[in-house]
């Protein structure tokens, strides 16, 4: 093998000062001046030639090799590195003459408003410059105190006269066309005008005009070099202005500017930038020989102004002054999403990734993800040789780059590397040596990780484990489809294979999916049961569900593959035949064996529950004592995602995850196994309505269009009785829309009463795994209203909805309402009003994607440095406090227990630590024992302020012991017991019922009190959390859930209230205008009705038209007039403060009427 070459070194080294540590002061940018970027380059640039007639870089061109390689072939002249090695040099490129900086015109114009055009000192008399220059050199001063300070300055700066040297001074503006500077000068002051009039006299045509002096570059560069430091400071200037002017372009690098051969190596294809330069260079040298030929002025003119629009390209190609550039200029490179900063270094593509269509697998469990052969054959992992594993890495070699298990290449300790499809893999595999890296495929077990984009929140990118497999999708268990919103409709995922192992222990450790089961965003979990899952659970907790001993045997082992060994429980039914229930394999999934030290302990009402609780005859009511399943039908609020005191909620918090984690792998065996063959399935049958349903259908549609055909009646008679706040017109949609709803309500209900419990949609519906009431009675009774924009459908043509209906109809029929349901099929115009509904729909959804990514963007960027430092505060990059304690109590989100935010939910831990801890009857303590114990444990410091409780937590707990003791009062009351005092000797009977309805003993108490306080004190918010990025994802990613419209409150119009995402919009926008601004005034009595409407009357926004009987327009022949009649009747009644003269008043007073008070007669 060939040698290393060594390192490039410089030849020489820089002179550091070795004096210790030192702090930065402050760090200032500026512009580079001529100078400077004359001494930092190593070439001029001024030919406009690239490559020679011998395909090499010319000299002084703008590949010259002393500014670096441009391709593989070229070696830099000035280091003599390669391209890979040689970082790059700039040259420069000499202006014949200056231009404006298209990035400081701005600063510029303001800076030649604010000086005299003549001498260069700034338009203020003596005194005020003193004294802005103090207010300017005044150290507490900020920037925007100074840039405030600075616009007070250039308003004061319009003196017409120069104070110093007496010369005239036009105003200074922009120019109408290209990038140019001009001086306008009024009549009174410019002394060149009366010359000018007097030159155009001879001309016919007396034309008006105003002279307008053009400052050139050339003329402000002047200008700025003759400012003095002073002026320079009042103005906020850090340097000297005239570096403003660009007299000399920095020509970047031949490495950032790569050239490339293409047609067989005879013309090169360049960069944007190197094409804008060489254009630059082109018209620089026309405007030289032009300048030194003699040729006419407006020739240079124009070919100078050809100059400043392609230096302007050079630095920002899609300024106004450029015509459609084809090119990409200095500030494209760098903004944007596809820019330096966003496109490279914030974010990049990567190696090691794979991307194919995602599918289901419940036979993995949840931290696995199933990666195909193919991808594991190109994706690699670097392992080091060591003594564990050289034989393992030895027969990967041998198996190579195309068999699994194999290698693809082989890294030596000197930096060489190895492919294996090149090399005899014998002989590399046999000089295997400890230290060398293999890079072996991926194989079982590997730490990958796996994302679905959008990432909304921190869990659509988490770790699983590896599991290779045939076939050629990623698969994973549907029980993680929640927190990366995934489906199997065609999904795409994305997956990356960490190379390091401290990235692989962060990326386990983090971001596996074992320690991100809840969001925390709330603390409610993510991971769940989903689905088949949900169905299966449903069906088989059912009451009536029976297995012998065979089946439940062979049900028992799909939960853990036949491979974990199970405790069957004691039969349900021993006579004539051992029979075992549906809800003892639940209570066997959740505790297999004794082994398992799992004691699940939960009340849950399910959708279904009614009432009764353990007696609940829809056996909604689920109970769980010691992993026990003692009542209720499991569905999406035991299993499911979302619900803290859910199966899995309680195990993770009382457990671990693990515990939460194994159990759901059981659920998912179990229930895609069982469902494969027990099945399930949906048909025609299951959406046809029978005789009963469709007589009440057709009963309850003629009813409601009855009731609607009344109303509109009622209308066209002028006998509707108007709602608050609303008109006739108005009154008479919210009227109908009402009753219409309540035909589907209705439909539905009955709908939902008729159909067999075996129905497949009732039964996803009731279990919570698919589907609502709603869908299954459009599907079998009625579609119902269809709403576009919150109304009934609008009108298409003139004065109705379509030309099948007669003008003006406002019938349900005409406006909306799909009577047929799904299985009876939809008319014409049924179908036409459902598609207007079905595409605001999907407009909705596109445009609030759109919106909802930007405005996510937005709170992440302004959040994202946002963290809890050792102290408990939060604070920003510059450590500045933005909370002096997170959430005001310091506790993790994430890990909260109870419902809005309750750190803990005690009734639960009070049931567990019942149900775990025996209760013995000669143990039970009075009232006043628990208080005096519960008071002992509350004075430790453990619950002080200072030992980390809040007064907030100490006052729950407190409360929550007090309403046991007054349980246990009430319950020796009711039994005519002593309520302070317990028998501790001879027991009585009714001492034993009242020990076991609300009795506790001193271990129970005892535990439980330091179970609450433990887990409290583990609710705190861990140091160093990135809380911004946190509570930015957590309103960004429910913002792609929400509705783009208004949502609308029936029958109150005050009521219809900014919601979703518009109102989320203006709160981040901070916006001054808000649609619907609400004020809540709470008077002094709250019973007194008279004056609250007096109140409202005097407050209330009231317009003429709302307390006029009547505003005409009378036509007469001397003088046409508008007539008002105030209804003083309505006026009283609302008990407004309205009078004619208030009337009169308010219109002579409007900004917009200007009525003379003359011209208003009151009668």
């Amino acid at each position: 093998m060939a040698p290393v070459e060594e390192k490039l070194r410089c030849t020489k080294e820089p002179y550091i000062e070795d004096v210790g540590s030192r702090k930065i002061k402050s760090i200032r940018f500026t512009t580079l001046s001529s100078e400077e970027i004359r001494k930092s380059a190593e070439v001029q640039v001024w030919n406009n030639r690239i490559y020679g007639n011998d395909l090499q870089p010319v000299e002084n061109g703008l590949l010259d090799r002393r500014m670096g390689s441009a391709n593989k072939k070229i070696q830099c002249a000035t280091c003599h590195g390669k391209f890979t090695e040689c970082p790059g040099h700039f040259g420069y490129l000499k202006l014949t003459l200056p231009v404006f900086n298209v990035g400081y015109f701005s600063s510029i114009l303001d800076i030649l408003k604010c000086i005299c055009k003549t001498c260069s000192r700034i338009l203020l008399p003596e005194e005020d410059r003193r004294e802005f220059l103090r207010k300017m050199r005044n150290p507490k001063a900020d920037a925007l105190q100074k840039n405030a300070l600075l616009k007070k300055i250039r308003d004061k700066c319009k003196m017409f006269r120069c104070p110093r040297c007496g010369s005239s001074n036009g105003v200074v503006k922009k120019a109408r066309t290209g990038l140019a500077i001009a001086q306008h000068f009024t009549k009174s002051v410019d002394e060149s005008a009366e010359e000018i009039r007097s030159a155009l006299s001879h001309k016919k045509d007396k034309q008006s005009f105003q002279a307008a002096h053009v400052i050139t570059p050339g003329a402000a560069f002047a200008l700025f070099k003759r400012m003095l430091d002073e002026d320079c400071e009042v103005l906020n200037l850090y340097d000297r202005p005239e570096k403003l002017i660009v007299t000399e372009i920095a020509v970047p690098p031949a490495t950032i500017r790569p050239s490339g051969f293409v047609g067989f190596g005879r013309t090169s294809n360049e960069d944007s930038i190197t094409s804008i330069l060489k254009n630059i260079i082109n018209t620089n040298s026309i405007l030289r020989e032009d300048l030194e030929g003699g040729a006419p002025a407006s020739k240079c003119i124009d070919c100078w102004t050809h100059l400043q629009i392609q230096v302007v390209e050079y630095i920002n190609s899609d300024s106004p002054s450029v015509p459609e550039s084809k090119h990409r200029g200095l500030i494209q490179r760098l903004k944007g999403k596809q820019g330096r900063f966003r496109g490279n270094l914030s974010g990049k593509r990567v190696e090691y990734t794979g991307r194919t269509v995602i599918s289901p697998d419940p036979n993995l469990k949840i931290t696995e993800v199933a990666i195909p052969v193919l991808m594991a054959l190109v994706l690699t992992y670097p392992e080091r040789v060591s003594y564990y594993n050289i034989e393992k890495l030895r027969q990967c070699i041998l198996n190579g780059p195309d068999k699994y298990p194999g290698a693809n290449f082989v890294q030596k300790p000197d930096g060489s590397t190895m492919h294996l499809k090149y090399v005899n893999k014998k002989i590399v595999a046999n000089d295997l040596k400890y230290g060398d890296i293999v890079e072996r495929h991926l194989e079982d077990g590997d730490i990958v990780l796996f994302n679905r984009q959008p990432s909304l929140h921190r869990m659509s990118i988490m770790c699983h484990r590896a599991r290779i497999m045939p076939w050629r999708t990623l698969r994973f268990n549907e029980s993680v489809c929640n927190p990366y919103n995934a489906d199997f409709d065609g999904d795409e995922m994305n997956l990356h294979v960490p190379q390091t192992e401290e990235a692989r222990t962060e990326a386990l450790m983090l971001m596996g999916v074992q320690n991100n089961l809840c969001t925390p965003k709330n603390g409610e979990i993510l991971v769940a049961s989903t689905q088949d899952f949900l169905t299966s659970s449903f069906l088989i907790t059912r009451k009536d569900t029976f297995y012998d001993r065979a089946t439940f045997s062979l049900m028992c082992s799909y939960m853990g593959d036949a491979m974990d060994s199970i405790d069957l429980p004691t039969p349900a039914l021993i006579k004539p035949v051992e029979l075992w229930t549906g809800k003892q394999l639940f209570s066997v999934l959740v505790r297999p064996n004794a082994c398992t030290r799992v004691f699940l302990n939960l009340i849950v009402k399910e959708k279904i529950y009614t009432d009764n609780e353990t007696m609940c005859p829809c056996d909604g009511y689920v109970y769980f004592r010691n992993s026990e399943l003692i009542s209720g039908q499991l569905g999406k609020v035991t299993l499911g995602n979302g619900n803290k005191d859910g199966l899995f909620s309680v195990l993770l918090r009382d457990y671990n995850s693990h515990a939460a984690a194994s159990c759901m792998n059981r659920v998912a065996k179990l229930s895609a196994r069982w469902i494969g063959n027990h099945g399930f399935s949906i048909g025609i049958d299951d959406v046809q309505p029978g005789e009963y349903l469709n007589q009440q259908k057709k009963k309850k549609i003629d009813e409601g269009y009855r009731e609607c055909h009344e109303h509109i009646s009622s209308y066209s008679k002028g006998q509707l009785t108007c709602e608050p706040g609303y008109n006739a017109a108005q009154t008479l949609e919210l009227k109908i829309t009402s009753v219409l709803n309540q035909i589907r309500t209705t439909a539905g209900n009955v709908c939902m009463n008729t159909l067999h419990w075996r129905n497949s949609p009732l039964i996803m519906s009731q279990c919570g795994s698919k589907g609502s009431a709603i869908n299954i009675s459009q599907m079998v009774a009625c579609v119902g209203q269809q709403s576009v924009g919150g109304r009934r459908a609008p009108n298409g043509f003139i004065d109705r909805t379509l030309p099948h209906f007669p003008i003006n109809s406002k019938t349900p029929a005409a406006k909306g309402f799909v009577a047929n349901s799904f299985y009876t099929g939809l008319t014409a115009t049924e179908f036409f009003f459902h598609t207007m509904g079905g595409r605001e729909g999907l407009v909705d959804t596109a445009v609030k994607t759109a919106e909802t990514g930007y405005m996510s963007r937005r709170l992440i960027k302004s959040l994202e440095d946002l963290s809890v430092h050792y102290d408990q505060t939060v604070r920003n990059a510059s450590s500045g406090i933005v909370q002096f304690l997170y959430g005001d109590d310091g506790m993790d989100p994430a890990k909260m227990e109870g419902k809005d935010g309750i750190p803990l939910n005690l009734s639960q831990l009070f049931m567990k630590v019942m149900a775990t801890c025996p209760h013995r009857v000669l143990d039970t303590l009075s009232p006043s024992e628990i208080l005096q114990i519960m008071d002992d444990r509350l004075s430790k410091h453990d619950m002080s302020p200072e030992g980390g409780c809040s007064a907030a937590f100490k006052k729950l707990l407190t409360d929550f012991v007090n309403s046991r003791v007054v349980l246990m009062r009430n319950t020796r009351r009711a039994l005519k017991l002593d309520e302070d005092h317990t028998e501790q000797k001879d027991i009585s009977l009714t001492e034993r019922i009242a020990a076991n309805i609300s009795g506790i003993s001193s271990k129970q108490l005892q535990v439980f009190l330091d179970n609450c306080i433990s887990r409290y004190h583990f609710k705190k918010v861990e140091t160093g959390a990135a809380i911004g990025a946190i509570g930015a994802q957590s309103i960004g990613e429910p913002g792609t859930q929400m509705t783009l419209k208004t949502f609308h409150f029936a029958g109150v119009a005050s009521m219809n209230v900014t919601l979703g995402v518009p109102r989320i919009r203006e709160i981040i926008n901070a916006a001054k205008n808000i649609k619907t601004p609400i004020i809540t005034a709470k008077l002094l009595s709250d019973r007194d009705a008279l004056s609250a409407s007096i109140v409202k009357g005097s407050i209330e926004k009231t317009v003429l038209g709302e307390v006029a009987k009547a505003i005409q327009i009378v036509i007469k022949s001397h003088r046409p007039y508008i007539s008002v009649k105030l209804d003083m009747g309505l006026i009283k009644a609302l008990h407004m403060r309205i009078s004619a003269d208030s009337v009169q008043l308010s219109i002579l007073n409007h900004p917009k009427i200007k009525l003379k008070p003359e011209l208003m007669v009151d009668r």
